[in-house]
């Protein structure tokens, strides 16, 4: 494949909005990643989605493995989905009542779900987590929660303590503004090592609420559990008394059709969910066994509400993306998923390249490291200089993949053979380009 080749200007039109946004909002952006702190240049300002591909105000087209992040599994402006949302916006905006789309997606969900018995909608994935630990603590009647280091959890100020994802790319994994008093609460173990959360729980026995986990994780790219870490939790969990809670607001809907539960085998108190379940539009979920969740106000003494919660656009959107993921879809996403794995193991132990790639189903990483990653601290091993060299490249190549060396890339049922193996062809070149250069211009 003959790559393109662009002029200076390919992104003029969004290096000048990019300087005017810079006096409007912070660092020019709405959310710190998209502002390529970590790779460094101009982010491009997308103006239209359409199945695989996205396009930039200067005219440019990407195929795209963001995905809004993760939420468009089924791609961008899928017409079933669009569908939906059309219906939905004729009828009205919001209502700030009860909608029968808001019982038809809890209803999908909890079909799919092993574990999942009731659901409150939210707004988003913040929201949902920092619900789910609150009554987790109102169950619990206790104040410590444990994390993982590198997981992310949303900006509540109890997850802002060794989280990952722009965190790590800003150089703060602990956000200033978080008061010491709440992150005396937050316990931070190592993802993947079962005895680092048996040391935390029995050095403060009836003290823990719940301990939250991102079942893959995602936000210091992805990290696949170990063997039997997931299980282990739950056994913990089960020890001391405390509420085992899956974050899959990145996982949910995305790596199974029932998610974690049904990849891992392994069934927790509480789910918290978003991306796909709004098939881009801004929701948030939590959820789990009924006896918990009937502690929920308005029967409950757990206070939680919302204004907007279950919006009537991003519910009728998420409902349709459900009922678009059949077993075939997930089958198709699996193959796609396989195949980029496949391909680029091979290519890295053909070239002896120093990188490694992890993937759970549609979701995937390419680690600058030759190093398995099992932990955050294994990806920061990684040399972000080399791979801001490629994602540049690619992007100049029409490719548009995570702005961060830790964050990951996602495949949808819009993505073709044909165009995956477009996008390899390019990584490969890319690569070898990076890789050609001497050690001391990539260190």
């Amino acid at each position: 494949m003959e790559l393109p080749k662009h002029g200076a200007d390919r992104y003029a039109t969004s290096r000048a909005l990019f300087k005017k946004a810079k006096d409007l909002l912070p660092g020019g952006v709405n959310s710190p990643v998209r502002a390529f702190k970590g790779v460094g240049g101009t982010p491009p300002f997308i103006t239209k989605g359409d199945g695989a591909y996205v396009f930039d105000v200067d005219g440019n087209r990407y195929l795209d493995f963001v995905g809004s992040w993760g939420p468009l599994i089924v791609g961008h402006t899928h017409p079933y989905v669009k569908e939906a949302v059309q219906k939905a916006l004729d009828n009205g905006f919001s209502f700030g009542a009860p909608t029968e789309g808001e019982v038809e997606l809890a209803s999908l969900m909890v079909e799919r779900v092993s574990g999942l018995e009731m659901v409150r909608l939210v707004n988003s994935g913040t929201e949902a987590t920092m619900s789910a630990v609150r009554v987790a603590r109102g169950i619990s009647r206790r104040d410590r929660i444990i994390k993982f280091d590198g997981c992310y959890h949303g900006h509540a100020d109890c997850f802002l303590i060794a989280a990952g994802s722009g965190t790590l790319d800003l150089g703060e994994p602990n956000s200033s503004g978080v008061p010491r008093s709440v992150a005396a609460d937050t316990l931070v173990a190592r993802y993947n090592d079962t005895d680092s959360v048996r040391t935390l729980l029995a050095a403060h026995p009836e003290e823990v609420a719940a301990v939250i986990v991102e079942p893959v994780g995602g936000n210091a790219g992805c990290i696949p559990p170990e063997n039997t870490f997931l299980s282990d939790l739950r056994e913990l969990c089960n020890q001391f008394g405390a509420l085992l809670i899956f974050d899959e607001v990145m996982t949910g809907f995305r790596i199974a059709r029932g998610g974690a539960a049904e990849r891992y085998r392994v069934i927790p108190d509480l789910y918290t969910f978003g991306k796909v379940i709004g098939g881009g539009f801004p929701i948030g979920a939590y959820g789990g066994r009924a006896d918990i969740m009937n502690n929920v106000a308005p029967v409950g003494a757990i206070y939680q509400a919302g204004t907007l919660s279950g919006n009537p656009i991003a519910v009728a959107a998420g409902k349709a993306t459900l009922e678009l993921l059949d077993d075939a879809a997930y089958d198709y996403l699996e193959t796609l998923g396989q195949h980029i794995e496949d391909q680029f193991a091979q290519e890295i132990a053909n070239r002896s390249w120093p990188l490694i790639i992890q993937r759970v189903g549609s979701m995937f990483s390419v680690f600058f490291t030759p190093n398995a990653v099992n932990r955050v601290g294994d990806a920061t091993e990684s040399n972000v200089t080399a791979f801001a060299k490629y994602f540049h490249g690619l992007l100049e190549d029409g490719f548009y993949i995570a702005p961060s060396v830790f964050e990951c890339s996602f495949v949808s049922t819009a993505h073709t053979r044909t165009q995956i193996d477009e996008y390899l062809e390019a990584a490969f070149i890319r690569l070898e380009s990076v890789f050609s250069l001497t050690p001391e211009s990539i260190a």
